[in-house]
């Protein structure tokens, strides 16, 4: 075993994190990390290891950065680039423009699989990561997605958690789209935003009687009357 990687594992097993009342140590959220194959669960981890500020959980998790399954590459990235080391950026991106070929991998809900599909859901799962890390270098990345059909219903949420206001305009657009799911997307993430500007597009929506297909069935009308009444009440 390398000096460094001897040094490493020792911080590692002394660093703890505190969750609640509970101290955990670092190196049991990198086991955690590395056992874990449920994607979902493997992201709450690796949110953990971010809030821990350890940068020497790096050097253990490198190895994923190149994990045949894009949501495991990706919560990994997560880490590296929310703690500073623009390789998770990278890697975050690169999963955007990635069309090669790949095994079966996580996020397929249910039916057959197929290449097309799995491309599909690993792309749209790094948009997601990339509002969750909630920086505004990544918008110019995202805001060209608003029109990709693979991933364009993650994107408007994305930006509304970076809650950088370059996003506006392209939103306030979108409010034009032909889908009524996107419109209610839009409108959702300029209400997350507090865009007042938005209040001349939003107005005529309120008569939108096109209904969406996600929240309940509800119109495009519903929500534009709720953003409306919150954006107005703002100072």
């Amino acid at each position: 075993m390398s000096r460094m990687r001897t040094v490493t594992l020792l911080l590692l097993g002394t660093a703890v994190l505190m969750i609640g009342q509970q101290k955990v140590p670092i190196a049991e959220l990198v086991q955690q990390f590395k056992t874990s194959r449920v994607f979902w669960q493997q992201f709450e981890v690796a949110e953990k290891l971010a809030k821990s500020h350890q940068h020497a959980v790096l050097e253990q998790l490198e190895p994923y950065l190149k994990d045949e399954d894009r949501h495991v590459r990706g919560n990994a990235a997560f880490v590296f680039a929310a703690l500073g080391d623009d390789r998770g950026f990278d890697v975050i991106s690169s999963i955007l423009k990635d069309r090669s070929d790949r095994p079966e991998g996580q996020g397929i809900p249910g039916g057959k699989w197929s290449l097309p599909a799995q491309i599909a859901i690993d792309r749209y799962y790094a948009a997601h990561l990339l509002g969750d890390l909630k920086d505004s270098r990544v918008v110019p990345i995202l805001i060209p997605l608003l029109h990709d059909p693979e991933v364009n219903s993650i994107v408007p949420w994305s930006l509304g958690q970076i809650g950088d206001k370059s996003a506006v305009p392209p939103l306030i657009e979108t409010l034009r789209d032909a889908s009524p799911d996107m419109r209610v997307l839009a409108i959702y993430a300029l209400e997350t935003l507090k865009a007042k500007e938005s209040l001349p597009r939003l107005r005529p929506l309120v008569n939108d009687e096109d209904r969406i297909h996600f929240d309940g069935l509800g119109t495009v009308a519903e929500a534009a009357k709720k953003a409306v009444t919150e954006l107005e009440a703002l100072p």
